[in-house]
């Protein structure tokens, strides 16, 4: 699944790359066969065109794939040991324990000045140089040294031949003209052996951008193990791809004023790399939600219809297909779309229109029916029985019953709303008993009358 640290990365990248009017490489790293399937690259694939980096904007290239340019890689890599750039090694880490009497200390160069030739089972190692630091002039975190005797010679070719993933990926860079590296800190560390790499290939290393870590409530990094992280999840639970890329472009980095509801367009206009911020950026959903609601508040009426349909069909609906009516749908969705915030909610807000009965919400029922509520439910029958079927009509009615018993409106609409739609918060109640019709609504007070007789409440 694609991570929304990965997707706010994309962005950023997006942004970046239409800016300069530049590229946006899409490179999937598949040399690692167990983490590589077809259905996972389709996925990263239909993700970011969720969130409009796709192939239909010439500002995108791609998707290449690592595994493609094993040759090239390899070649690059016989290239570093042709010029002394790299050496071969055949020690194991039994023997470099044995040397350094650590099991924590790094490689120790044995093999830097014995001239071995390639052989099976012989890894290369790039030579990393013995003095000064290398730099990195990271964009977003500012100018960090790595004393190079801190980096040890690391292995660029395993025993087989085959390059590992930091050769493939700066000889990938090279070859494919990437000017700008934007990603996440947790990437920083590997960054000075890339930077290694790319000046003994004889290239400009590219601008570095490391996007500060995104945490959760408790300022921990998010974790796909304890975390909902997954991109795809949050479209299918219904936070519109328009919404996500607003406030994913606007985890570590803000455009300097107190306007976050702004179309990508803006977002990228204003968007500066220099401005992302090195602090943690907080996955606040709550913030996502209050996002997502604004966004859906601007939908159509038609727009707002077409996007609940998924949550109105099996397997999300509870109710029978052949049940549901848009057209009645359609009379109460101008009533819904101001109180949802996520598109699954549309459900429970509609699912009393297409059941037989009214769902069951324990907590609901409990809440509501209070001593003398069956009394009320009554008072609201007999008022009903017989008045005009209009919300105006049927809130008069009701105020009339209250009054018989001493209550204000609220107090004695409660139990009737959880006998007609099953919930103590939803619609507004007339309005939705207008549309449900006399003769289910009556048949409703009746069944919730009769099941507080059978429980003696």
């Amino acid at each position: 699944m694609f991570h929304v640290g990965g997707a706010r990365s994309a962005l950023f990248n997006w942004a970046l790359a239409r800016q300069q009017q530049g590229k946006f490489v899409l490179r999937i790293e598949d040399t690692d066969a167990e983490r590589n399937r077809p259905e996972w690259v389709d996925g990263i694939i239909s993700a970011l065109a969720a969130i409009g980096i796709s192939d239909k904007d010439p500002a995108f290239e791609g998707p290449y794939f690592q595994s493609h340019n094993t040759e090239g890689q390899c070649e690059a890599a016989l290239k570093l040991h042709a010029e002394g750039k790299a050496y071969y090694c055949d020690c194991n880490r039994e023997e470099l324990v044995q040397r350094t009497g650590s099991q924590h200390l790094g490689y120790d160069g044995f093999c830097r000045d014995r001239g071995l030739a390639y052989a099976e089972g012989r890894a290369l190692r790039f030579r990393t140089p013995d003095e000064g630091a290398t730099v990195v002039d990271d964009v977003v975190r500012g100018r960090t040294e790595f004393p190079n005797n801190a980096i040890e010679d690391f292995v660029i070719a395993r025993g087989d031949g085959s390059p590992v993933f930091i050769l493939a990926n700066a000889a990938d860079d090279v070859r494919e003209g990437i000017t700008h590296v934007i990603r996440g800190e947790e990437h920083l560390s590997n960054t000075p052996k890339q930077q290694l790499l790319w000046e003994a290939f004889g290239a400009q290393p590219p601008v570095w951008g490391h996007l500060p870590v995104i945490v959760n409530e408790k300022r921990q990094k998010l974790s796909k193990r304890r975390d909902k992280v997954a991109l795809e999840d949050y479209l299918a639970e219904g936070y519109l791809p328009e919404a996500m890329v607003n406030y994913l472009m606007l985890l570590g980095w803000g455009p300097g004023d107190d306007t976050e509801i702004r179309p990508y367009e803006e977002l990228e206009a204003l968007f500066r790399l220099e401005d992302v911020n090195k602090a943690a950026a907080f996955f606040d959903v709550k913030k996502l939600s209050a996002f997502n609601g604004e966004y859906i508040r601007k939908l159509s009426e038609e727009e707002f219809a077409a996007a609940c349909q998924r949550w109105l069909q099996a397997p999300y609906a509870p109710w029978p297909s052949e049940a549901f009516d848009d057209a009645v749908f359609r009379s109460v969705a101008l009533l819904a779309q101001p109180r949802i915030t996520v598109l699954s909610e549309i459900t429970k807000y509609v699912d009393w229109l297409f059941l037989d009965e009214a769902p069951y919400d324990e907590a609901s029922w409990a809440k509501a029916m209070k001593p003398g509520a069956e009394a009320m439910l009554a008072s609201a029958r007999n008022g009903w029985a017989q008045a005009e079927w209009t919300a105006d009509a049927l809130k008069a009615g009701l105020e009339t019953a209250a009054a018989e018993h001493g209550l204000k409106l609220g107090k004695a609409q409660a139990p009737v709303r959880v006998a007609v739609t099953g919930r103590t918060v939803g619609l507004p109640l007339f309005e939705s008993v207008e549309v449900l019709g006399r003769e289910r609504t009556l048949a409703r007070l009746d069944a919730a009358s009769a099941k507080l007789a059978a429980t003696g409440s």
